[in-house]
């Protein structure tokens, strides 16, 4: 199964290029909830602090300034510490 990928604080030229800010934003208080990707998504946190735990995997932390890769088919369990808000698309 693939993995989740973090690039922590990727550079600004890189968003630009990607059009990270045209994206649109999603943000959630603080919860823990199970979540099942049919689609690849790629985001970029602004606010947060979250652990991402693949089922059957290692948990994944994460939070603001990291870019990040969910693959497609992964099911998991979102725990946010502080509240999130990121840019993301599917594809």
């Amino acid at each position: 199964m693939d993995m989740i990928l973090v690039e922590r604080n990727p550079s600004g030229a890189k968003l630009d290029v990607m059009g990270v800010y045209d994206w649109p934003v999603w943000s959630k208080e603080a919860s823990t909830f199970a979540w099942n990707y049919d689609k690849t998504e790629t985001c970029y946190f602004l606010d947060g602090d979250v652990i991402v735990t693949p089922d059957g995997g290692e948990p994944v932390s994460m939070g603001a300034g990291d870019l990040v890769i969910f693959p497609k088919g992964m099911s998991c369990t979102w725990e946010i510490r502080e509240p999130v808000e990121k840019h993301y698309k599917f594809d």
